[in-house]
């Protein structure tokens, strides 16, 4: 493939490099956008999943994971070195406009510089902060001043209502009901309606990436990823770090610890979407009687069975490098009946949930043609999971890239058709469903699987020290989409760079083109039919 594509872009290449997950072309800072059009248009990588920014001690780097939302095994990586005096790229911005904040932030935290981008501004700190946080050179004993700022109305020339009106700005959050974490919408309003929305983010900053680049690959990253997505998807956010480290340094995962691990990210799938629909409830038409109690004590429910398999409730910590910290709970019949009697309920529970909510008439005129979101639009904005399925963008890494035991079990790929804030809970709902399909089958498994062959782990050296430069991108379908690891090493026991690739950083950026022109409670509609976690935005 990597003979073709270079084919294909012709000579601006200046050479190539091998990442585990896939090949890479490095390219001169001037060709970014057209190798990147080429790619896009004649390679058909058409879905920009993540950008890294990293500084080396001779050059800064910029590195566009591409893929394609046909078959995301179809991989390819653009480096962009800059120089260490004058870090300037041209930006990606036009052609894959989710790259414009992921470039806002290389800019913030990294210190590289992107020409032609829409907006280069930070996009985490404050616009006063001195220096960047993850360059070499960062002085983190420097005192820092942030200025209480006058907010302005970025459309305050606009006399669209007459000469007797214009726009007024609101601002939304940071703290409010609405806004499902520390988010700030700065929105201006022409009437009622939105004439604008910019998402403002950093309030939760806590710099994970940070923090895992100075623990240790084999013990003291993994309690971290539960923190991302704090929703109960923990255990999804465990196994993107896991399948990024086990790729990096070749641990084959026990085909019985595989089982443990589909049948514990599928309960942490449901915990997450139970939330998801709860809360949705209450953000829409107000219930909190029925819609949210139900899903709260569903949420219960699960937590229960995954406290008895994890021990924890929420911060589970289950997944180990090589497999899971330890086997089902003893005796082994009373956790099958436990689980097996949730799942019996599941089919009924959601019946009640959709004549609460989908079939609600006062739910469907919030949400029927409301927060449209064009398929187009959601790959140009790199969105995934429920997001871009409620679009009709079949795209969905358990099965598209197989990993753990899911290539083993029938379930099917919940998508709708309509891209509106109704088609997202309706995709939820549906994998409130196949979640519980994928449970019973792997019980059946366990169930079956011969005790002396019931290995948790794999042998795993207690150090791990991958190759220096060693580079990866591994990425699993987590309960808001792809949640993907970038890691390279340095032939230390830490990895040199680790990024994480959000899948609500990139949902939540389409935001503005699904909300512009309508009213403002369809702007907090389209927000939470979004779930977006700030913790896991912000990291």
């Amino acid at each position: 493939m990597a003979g073709l594509v270079e084919e294909q872009v012709g000579e601006q290449p200046l050479d190539s490099e091998h990442h585990r997950n896939a090949e890479a072309l490095v390219v001169r800072p001037d060709a970014v956008q057209a190798v990147l059009s080429t790619l896009k248009e004649a390679a058909g990588f058409d879905h920009c999943a993540c950008v890294t920014a990293q500084e080396y001690g001779d050059r800064f780097e910029s590195i566009y994971h591409l893929r394609t939302y046909d078959d995301p095994t179809r991989e390819l990586s653009v480096v962009v070195p800059t120089a260490k005096r004058d870090p300037v790229s041209e930006s990606a911005a036009p052609v894959f406009p989710t790259a414009a904040w992921h470039e806002r932030e290389a800019y913030d935290l990294v210190g590289i510089e992107y020409d032609d981008h829409p907006d280069l501004r930070r996009i985490l700190l404050p616009e006063t902060w001195q220096g960047h946080p993850l360059s070499l050179d960062y002085d983190s004993e420097q005192p820092q001043v942030v200025t209480l700022r006058e907010h302005e109305n970025p459309l305050a020339a606009d006399q669209r209502a007459g000469e007797h009106g214009d726009t007024m700005l609101l601002n939304i959050g940071p703290n409010h009901p609405a806004t499902h974490g520390v988010l700030h919408l700065q929105t201006v309003l022409d009437g009622e309606q939105v004439a604008d929305v910019e998402p403002d983010l950093g309030y939760i900053h806590r710099c994970e990436e940070q923090m895992c680049q100075q623990s240790t690959y084999r013990h003291q990253i993994m309690p971290y990823p539960d923190r991302w997505d704090w929703s109960g998807a923990g255990i999804l956010n465990e196994w993107a770090y896991a399948r990024a480290a086990e790729d990096l340094v070749d641990i084959e995962v026990p085909a019985y610890a595989q089982v443990l691990r589909t049948m514990s990210a599928e309960l942490s799938r449901m915990l997450a979407h139970y939330l998801a629909v709860g809360t949705y409830a209450l953000d829409v038409v107000g219930e909190f009687t029925a819609a949210f109690m139900y899903a709260m004590q569903d949420r219960e429910r699960v937590q229960t069975i995954l406290e008895d398999l994890t021990g924890q409730r929420l911060m589970f910590n289950y997944f180990r490098l090589g497999g899971v910290a330890f086997d089902l709970p003893e005796p082994r019949e009373a956790f099958f009946e436990t689980v097996r009697n949730y799942l019996d309920g599941v089919p009924e529970r959601l019946d009640e949930y959709h004549s609460l909510l989908t079939g609600n008439e006062v739910f469907q005129i919030r949400t029927v043609d409301t927060g449209v979101l064009d398929p187009e639009v959601a790959k140009a904005y790199g969105c995934t999971g429920p997001v871009a399925r409620g679009s009709g963008v079949d795209y969905d890494l358990r099965r598209d890239d197989p990993y753990g035991y899911y290539d083993e079990l029938d379930w099917t790929v919940a998508t709708a058709a309509d891209g509106d804030n109704f088609a997202r809970v309706l995709v939820r709902l549906e994998e409130l469903q196949q979640s519980a399909r994928i449970v019973e089958q792997c019980l059946e498994a366990l169930e079956e699987w011969p005790a002396d062959e019931r290995t948790v782990q794999a042998n795993v050296p207690r150090t791990l020290k991958p190759d220096p430069d060693t580079e990866i991108y591994r990425a699993v379908e987590a309960a808001k989409g792809e949640l993907g690891i970038y890691i390279r090493a340095d032939g230390t026991d830490t990895p040199a760079r680790f990024k994480i690739r959000s899948p609500c950083f990139s949902n939540l950026q389409a935001l503005p083109s699904m909300a512009e022109g309508e009213f403002v409670p369809d702007l907090i509609a389209t927000l939470g039919s979004l779930d977006p976690i700030m913790g896991e935005v912000d990291r």
